[in-house]
């Protein structure tokens, strides 16, 4: 108020000398008019407040009456012609000042409706980016802050009950705890889905308006607002009420999302469910026929066979057996991976011990391939889990084995690259065909070849192989070999050795 006063004052006295600096150049009265009229207008404009502009036009007549009429420094004018000039002078002055405030203000609404636009956007564009539900209601409240320059607290809800609030104060000294006496007009808005607080009829002692973040029924918590005895327009109603509309979308959005990749995982654990039922109903009629019918042929029948038969019995039997142990293994692997319950007991091994120990569990028809094992460096150290790296090394050697034909070669390699153990296994054998190299990792994927015992593969190996050096920070991967063959390489960490002298 003191400042309008003085930006009046200023500019009368400013237009004053200004006038008397005209008189003495000899100007016409018509022209310090004019200036007068000036003054008003550049007052209307400055001031926040319109009666200055109206008393400013009032006191312009006056200071030109007592300044530049005769006789001067008085109020009296001898010329018959001056009412009218005052009268049009006081007419002129208000109506430039009156459409200059309006000006003024019509600027100002302006501004402040694309302020609310430009953050009711920027909102939009902000929760569209948030990544969780806390993030989202931070968003909204720090928009409603940069909106109303007020208090804003937050109360996230859950099943219809308050959690703990989040506070977003528009200036230092304000606490949460200022508001904690209000939790109650803050829970009975959840219960009843409405507004409640200053300005409403109910909890209308509350220093805030508690306001519901709600999709029609569906409340996902309450957003308290400072009302200072200065309640918000209507304008700023409506830009607060958007503001939580898009906050509740968008908490509403991410449940659905939730709920949707829930639902995925879900039926995904169903068709994985379904698969293996199906795969394993299939692939284990086989080797348990062959082996109930060759134990009954050397159960009732026994003494009647040679040594070589029965010894050929014998080793179908334990073939079989053997490929169920490690069918067996393998899901049980692939379960503990699906419900995320593979522990992993890491510990510094060497490398070609471990080759060694898959070689030892690898299938019996080993002997009909040549395999040979390099090893760059004997003392190669990586972090592992040696059992499940042995599992690993065995799907991959015995894939080499069954998918290739008797004779063939078989190259079992290790070195260090860089901070990485590489381990690959390589085959002289048809190779797999460049559209199959992206889904031989797929769960259930066999292929077209087919296995050399004529079992049908689960298809469950590589895919458990990928999970399981993924599991270990490395990689797994397909290449070919050439002229023929292919090459699966994988990498482990390397474990460091540190000598003490």
């Amino acid at each position: 108020m003191a400042k309008d006063i003085a930006k009046s004052i200023g500019i009368l006295t400013a237009a004053s000398l200004v006038g008397y600096l005209i008189e003495r150049l000899g100007s016409a009265e018509a022209n310090i008019i004019l200036i007068y009229v000036l003054g008003v207008l550049i007052i209307s404009v400055v001031v926040n407040h319109r009666i200055y502009s109206l008393l400013s036009s009032i006191l312009s007549v006056l200071a030109f009456n007592f300044l530049f009429t005769d006789p001067k420094f008085t109020l009296h004018a001898y010329d018959k012609d001056y009412p009218v000039t005052f009268a049009v002078i006081l007419i002129a002055a208000m109506l430039t000042g009156t459409l200059a405030a309006r000006l003024k203000n019509n600027a100002r609404q302006s501004a402040e409706a694309a302020f609310r636009t430009k953050v009711l956007f920027e909102t939009n564009q902000l929760l569209q980016q948030a990544q969780s539900d806390t993030e989202i209601l931070t968003v909204t409240a720090n928009q409603l802050l940069r909106l109303l320059q007020r208090d804003i607290i937050i109360y996230p809800a859950e099943k219809g009950e308050l959690q703990e609030p989040l506070f977003f104060p528009a200036q230092d000294g304000s606490t949460a705890g200022d508001y904690a006496a209000e939790k109650e007009a803050a829970s009975w808005t959840v219960k009843n889905n409405k507004h409640a607080g200053a300005t409403t009829e109910t909890y209308s002692e509350a220093r805030c308006l508690y306001l519901a973040i709600r999709v029609q029924n569906a409340v996902y918590g309450v957003a308290g607002i400072s009302v200072d005895r200065q309640p918000a327009d209507t304008v700023e109603n409506s830009i607060v009420l958007s503001i939580l509309g898009e906050c509740a979308l968008a908490l509403e959005n991410r449940k659905n999302a939730f709920e949707k990749e829930k639902a995925a995982v879900l039926a995904k654990n169903e068709q994985l469910r379904a698969n293996l039922l199906r795969a394993i109903s299939h692939d284990l009629r086989t080797p348990l026929t062959s082996i109930v019918g060759n134990a009954s042929n050397l159960l009732y029948n026994g003494e009647s066979f040679d040594q070589p038969t029965k010894l050929s019995l014998y080793q179908d039997i334990y073939d079989d057996a053997m490929w169920l142990i490690n069918l067996v293994e393998n899901l049980l692997s692939v379960t503990r991976l699906e419900e995320g319950r593979l522990n992993l007991h890491i510990s510094a091994e060497l490398v070609d011990e471990v080759v060694k120990e898959a070689l030892r569990h690898v299938n019996r028809l080993k002997t009909e391939h040549e395999i040979t094992v390099e090893h760059q460096d004997d003392l190669l150290l990586a972090k592992m889990d040696a059992k499940l790296i042995v599992q690993v090394l065995i799907n991959l050697i015995d894939n080499a084995i069954k998918y290739t034909q008797k004779g063939s070669h078989i190259y079992i390699r290790t070195m260090r690259r860089e901070k990485w153990a590489v381990i690959s296994v390589a085959d002289d054998g048809p190779g797999i065909p460049d559209e199959n190299k992206g889904q031989i990792f797929e769960m259930f994927y066999s292929g077209a070849n087919q296995v050399a015992d004529s079992r049908r593969s689960l298809g469950l190996g590589l895919s458990l192989c990928r999970s399981i050096i993924n599991a270990h920070g490395g990689s797994l991967g397909v290449s070919d070999n050439f002229p023929h063959g292919a090459v699966f390489t994988f990498t482990l960490p390397i474990e460091e050795v540190q000598l003490h002298e």
